[in-house]
């Protein structure tokens, strides 16, 4: 029969290294629990930061969005153009001169010519027309073409007629902007036609410029070819032209292209035309030539979405048209000018 193994009994030094382990264990055990719960507690205080410094400025863009909210008579959109111009892009008020030059004759001359200003503040603006025909020469008893302003493109370049224009207005002009006659025309296409109320029956054909216009007044869809006829068109074949009270040949002229020029702009600057900006930038920078950067116009954008195009003011200068050797000019009035746009300048600011 066998005998039955005893179990042999741990010595007491055994015993204590097997205690010793599982304190060790516990230890270790205790020590992992708490560097969890740190780092629950550091994640805790990370998500909690972010999440107070988030509501802060979301208490802080409301506040100051009730601020200009109640300011712009609850109008959200131009409440939320001021909050973006006070608080992020800071756009000071801009003058532009803006130049249409015909690319379809051997000489580029700037036939439309326009001083355009706007104060994003006040959310206040005007155009101011400049003839064509304005007479930049020195001396009246030898006038000739060459000095009608709209020659001093091509002769002189675009600081040259910057510096003559500021001095005729007493205006500053920050920037300029020479467009090709092709532009408007591709911006007209590019949002799908512009709605255009035609101001009298238009019929004249040049051949030698391959020129024909046929429109008939009234309200109607204006599409590129036909936008450039509206603003080519000066008098009919048979010598007619727009009514005085108009304002006839060269003054009826511009003031369709300033009509024209409104409501294109009215009607691109909409949120319909969001997915068409490509087609219309491409349009607009294949077409322009300005000392605008990118980072200048992008200040305006806020502005441009929530500016009221109604709200645009339009003149002409102030002169009358004068017969100097046999040539049609245009003579400013240097004490209305400057009358004029004084009161351009200080309406602007108000």
């Amino acid at each position: 029969m066998s005998k039955k193994l005893k179990k042999k009994r741990p010595s007491r030094l055994e015993d204590n290294l097997n205690k010793n382990n599982v304190k060790s264990k516990n230890v270790k055990n205790k020590s992992k629990k708490e560097e969890s719960n740190k780092k629950k507690k550091k994640k805790f205080s990370f998500f909690s930061f972010i999440f107070t410094i988030i509501l802060i400025l979301i208490i802080i863009f409301c506040g100051k969005f009730g601020y200009y909210l109640i300011k712009e008579d609850f109008n959200v959109k131009k409440a939320f153009s001021s909050l973006l111009n006070n608080s992020f892009f800071n756009p000071k008020p801009i003058t532009v001169l803006v130049l249409g030059v015909s690319t379809d004759i051997n000489t580029e001359l700037s036939d439309t010519i326009m001083i355009c200003s706007y104060n994003p503040s006040t959310h206040k603006s005007f155009i101011l027309s400049i003839p064509r025909d304005t007479f930049v020469g020195a001396n009246k008893n030898s006038a000739k073409g060459s000095d009608k302003i709209n020659s001093m493109y091509s002769r002189k370049g675009v600081n040259a007629m910057i510096e003559k224009i500021e001095g005729i207005t007493n205006l500053d002009i920050d920037y300029y902007a020479v467009v090709k006659n092709n532009a408007l025309i591709d911006i007209v296409d590019a949002v799908g036609g512009v709605n255009f109320n035609v101001p009298i029956n238009m019929n004249y054909d040049d051949p030698s410029q391959d020129l024909h216009i046929h429109l008939q007044a009234g309200e109607q869809l204006i599409d590129g070819a036909k936008a450039e006829q509206l603003l080519r068109f000066r008098h009919n074949n048979d010598g007619s032209s727009y009514p005085s009270s108009y304002g006839d040949n060269d003054f009826g002229r511009m003031k369709t292209q300033r009509d024209f020029m409104v409501q294109t702009a009215k009607q691109t600057l909409t949120i319909g035309n969001i997915f068409r900006l490509p087609k219309i930038s491409s349009a607009v920078f294949s077409n322009l030539e300005t000392d605008l950067s990118f980072g200048t116009m992008i200040k305006y954008i806020p502005s441009a979405l929530s500016f009221d195009m109604d709200s645009m003011q339009t003149y002409q200068l102030p002169g009358e048209s004068k017969k100097l050797n046999s040539l049609w000019f245009y003579i400013h009035d240097e004490s209305e000018t400057i009358k004029l746009t004084n009161e351009l300048k200080e309406n602007l600011s108000k």
